[in-house]
């Protein structure tokens, strides 16, 4: 049978508020996911079958088998072979939908690509498991007035809400200025695949809601879950805060920054991300004949995979290493001195 989009959107059409006026919309409109993890990946897929006309997948990470207990567009074969998870995802969602629109970036989100990547799109879905980047994705959107989905999902809870500049209070009104340390993360309590379905999905429901025009269906405030303990709350807004850096004093300080921390720890595994200090260029084939007589070498022109001593490197084009078997900072960036050069 022929596929056409009055079957394909069928049933979403049928849905009063959406109706084929809204399903017009959403094949115009333009998503950019930050982060395709554990809820990027439903999201993602779930934006793709609604027919959003473009999305674009934004992730540093590579496909591994820690990944696979909650993180739905990745299988077996993507772990083995330590696919980037902006390109393995890209695929699939392809596979959903090849109607639209999906570009894959595989990248780390700093104040030197946040324009290039951010600029074109109609809504921010945040994704990410780290507290840095929703910091500047926050400063990027109250900059640019451009609304943006918050999610955070841990061990059997999480909390979402859309964040609409000069409508709603940004991320710095919500939870403060910085990072201080001290909370949750998969590395120590663990996740469960329900909540991070859960809160993907409730951000989805924002995004249909913003993109087809259906202002008033959308929540005003802040939605947490807990699978495990039963709760489900609301929780209201409250007004903007005048005094607040960001919205109120339009200071956008991470925007300026020339560039985010040298290593970064991966969340849920032995994994620490190395970038280089200074912009450079890799010649991954180059590299790849260098390291051959010393482990197990993988590479493309986009990827290289090298192998020794149970330590495992994932390097990019860019320079930017994620090196995997190691929890210690200092390791890592030795590990990559010795073997890319810093």
């Amino acid at each position: 049978m022929q596929d056409t989009s009055a079957q394909r959107y069928s049933r979403q059409e049928l849905f009063a508020p959406i109706g084929a006026a809204g399903q017009a919309r959403l094949a115009k409109a333009r998503v950019a996911i930050v982060g395709v993890g554990a809820l990027g990946t439903v999201s993602a897929g779930q934006l793709a079958r609604a027919g959003v006309g473009f999305l674009r997948c934004i992730d540093r990470d590579v496909v591994d088998w820690t990944n696979l207990q909650r993180q739905v567009l990745f299988d077996e074969r993507d772990a083995e072979a330590g696919v980037a998870k902006a390109t393995a995802a890209a695929e699939q969602l392809r596979h959903f939908n090849s109607r639209i629109q999906v570009e894959p970036v595989t990248a780390d989100l700093t104040s030197a690509n946040i324009h290039t990547l951010l600029s074109d799109v109609d809504l921010i879905v945040d994704a990410t498991d780290n507290v840095q980047v929703r910091q500047l994705l926050n400063d990027w959107a109250v900059s640019r007035s451009i609304p943006w989905i918050y999610g955070a999902a841990v061990s059997s809870y999480g909390v979402t809400c859309l964040i609409r500049p000069g409508v709603t209070p940004c991320l710095t009104c919500l939870f403060g200025e910085g990072d201080t340390g001290g909370h949750d993360t998969c590395d120590t309590v663990g996740v469960i695949a329900a909540v991070t379905g859960i809160i993907a999905s409730a951000q989805v429901a924002e995004a249909l809601k913003f993109l087809t025009g259906n202002q008033a269906a959308l929540r005003d405030g802040l939605l947490y879950v807990d699978v495990w303990h039963n709760e489900w709350r609301s929780l209201p807004f409250g007004d903007r805060r005048m005094d607040c850096p960001t919205c109120g004093l339009r200071q956008f300080p991470l925007l300026e920054a020339r560039s985010g921390s040298v290593t970064v720890t991966f969340c849920g595994r032995q994994t620490i991300q190395v970038r280089p200090q200074a912009d450079t260029t890799v010649n991954l084939p180059h590299l790849a004949e260098r390291l051959r007589r010393l482990g197990s070498v993988r590479a493309n022109d986009s990827l290289l995979r090298f192998e020794v001593d149970e330590i495992q490197l994932s390097l990019f084009a860019d320079g930017r290493a994620l090196i995997h078997g190691v929890t210690d900072p200092a390791a890592a960036r030795s590990f990559y001195a010795r073997y890319v050069g810093m």
